[in-house]
């Protein structure tokens, strides 16, 4: 939000008519708002910041792809995968292994940001997967 320059030389201007006293209870009730500004600034960063991090954590592949995997794990089971399907599922390892050392970093940047033990954000994101 700008504020005009006339609204700003209003308030020097006010300021600059109060007493001694007015003037310290002015002073003091500017930073007060200063600060609240400054902490909701703050606050807000940190929603941003969690925000990103959790949607890395819950990253996962599409149902499409995830259906396709399990196409290509079970080919490879049965030992009917073909060349061409051998190479795509070394594909979808390397982006699943990605992904999930992605996953690691955010949980742990999210615990920090949280100030919690890293275990109460594995349990929250991932429950009954993973044991600490």
């Amino acid at each position: 939000m700008t504020i005009s320059i006339e609204k700003r030389q209003k308030a020097l201007s006010l300021l600059e008519k109060l007493p001694k006293e007015s003037l310290n209870k002015a002073i003091e009730y500017l930073e007060t708002l200063s600060q609240n500004v400054q902490q909701e600034t703050i606050n807000l960063r940190t929603t941003n910041n969690e925000n990103q991090l959790i949607e890395i954590i819950q990253l996962r592949l599409s149902s499409d792809k995830q259906r396709h995997l399990d196409y290509l794990r079970q080919q490879n089971k049965t030992g009917k995968i073909t060349e061409q399907e051998h190479q795509e599922l070394l594909n979808y390892v390397d982006q699943i292994e990605e992904q999930d050392a992605q996953r690691a970093e955010a949980l742990i940047q999210l615990a920090q940001l949280r100030q919690v033990d890293l275990k109460i954000i594995i349990d929250e994101f991932l429950p009954n997967k993973l044991s600490v």
